[in-house]
């Protein structure tokens, strides 16, 4: 299954992962320090929980860690994987009440993950707009750069998930 769009001319995110909300942080794979060259961010025991939406071996968590994996793509998403980014939203949006530390990562930690940590924030009480600004602005101005998860979450992902059931 292909996960990643490869024709984004986005630059990567200069940190491993940012802090959204406290206790909801949100990141990726590779990030590229100022100054430096393309890493790996390799997650051990900095999170009680991590959701993956892509994975690649050698990454982490650390044994022990819960770790939530959903892998999906970043492009148009049928219902089930509309119904995954939900399922991944909504425990996202259980731990964090649970005051557990929790990181959803993806690729480069800026759309797959944008879109459930911005959707765990409207299960928090927050507006799609004011989810989508925050993930914005503490993550990265690239982050939710693809316009169709924006849509969905101004949809909701259930009304999204049953408006593209129509079209199959």
């Amino acid at each position: 299954m292909r996960t990643r769009q490869k024709d984004r001319d986005t630059p990567g995110p200069s940190e491993p992962w940012n802090e959204i909300a406290p206790g909801l942080w949100m990141g990726g794979h590779y990030c590229t320090p100022p100054g430096g060259e393309l890493e790996p961010a390799v997650v051990r025991y900095e999170f009680d929980l991590v959701v993956s939406l892509f994975t690649f071996p050698g990454h982490g968590p650390a044994p022990g860690v819960e770790h939530l994996v959903r892998e999906v793509p970043d492009a148009a998403l049928s219902p089930g994987q509309l119904r995954a980014f939900q399922e991944a939203a909504d425990a996202t949006a259980l731990a964090v009440l649970r005051g557990r530390r929790t990181l959803v990562r993806c690729h480069s930690g800026y759309n797959r993950s944008g879109l459930v940590v911005a959707q765990a924030l409207v299960g928090l009480g927050h507006g799609a707009g004011e989810a989508v600004r925050l993930v914005r602005e503490r993550r990265s101005p690239w982050a939710l750069n693809n316009p169709v998860f924006v849509d969905y979450l101004d949809t909701g992902l259930d009304v999204a998930a049953l408006l593209s059931g129509l079209n199959g």
